[in-house]
C-alpha cells in the first residue's frame, strides 16, 4: 500500500470555502512558464476536497491527496493542515438612527422625483 499512496498525487492550496459538510473548496495556484511569451502565468483552480471532522476553515493552508472518488466532483481529501489564517469574518452593523434617517430622506426624494417625471410626461 504505501507504494501506491507514494504515487498519490498531492496539491498544496488555500480553503476558500467551508460552507458544506465533510467538504471544503480549495485554490491551488500554480505558475507556468509561456513558452511564445516568456512570461509566467499564473493557473489557478478549485478542488473540492474530502473534510471528514468539518475541522478546516477558510483562510487555512492545506495539503490535498489525492483519493478514490468519494462523490461526483470530489476525487482529493485533505492531508495535513500546513498554516492556520485567521480570516476576519464580516459583522452585520446595526443601522444607527442618523443613517435610518437619510435611507428615509432618500427615498422620499426619489418618490417626489418619480412623480414629478410621470406628471411632465403625462402633460
Amino acid at each position: 500500500m504505501n507504494e501506491r499512496a507514494a504515487l498519490r498525487k498531492s496539491r498544496v492550496g488555500r480553503v476558500v470555502s467551508d460552507v458544506m459538510d465533510k467538504t471544503v473548496v480549495v485554490v491551488v495556484e500554480r505558475r507556468v512558464h509561456h513558452p511564445i511569451y516568456h512570461k509566467s502565468v499564473r493557473h489557478v483552480k478549485k478542488f473540492k476536497a474530502h473534510d471528514e471532522r468539518n475541522e478546516f476553515k477558510v483562510g487555512d493552508v492545506v495539503r490535498l491527496m489525492e483519493t478514490r472518488p468519494l462523490s461526483r466532483t470530489k476525487r482529493w481529501r485533505v492531508a495535513e493542515l500546513l498554516h492556520r489564517e485567521e480570516v476576519a469574518e464580516a459583522q452585520q452593523v446595526e443601522a444607527t438612527a442618523e443613517v435610518e434617517e437619510e435611507l428615509e430622506a432618500t427615498a422620499v426624494d426619489d418618490a417626489t422625483t418619480v412623480a414629478e417625471v410621470e406628471e411632465a410626461g403625462a402633460g
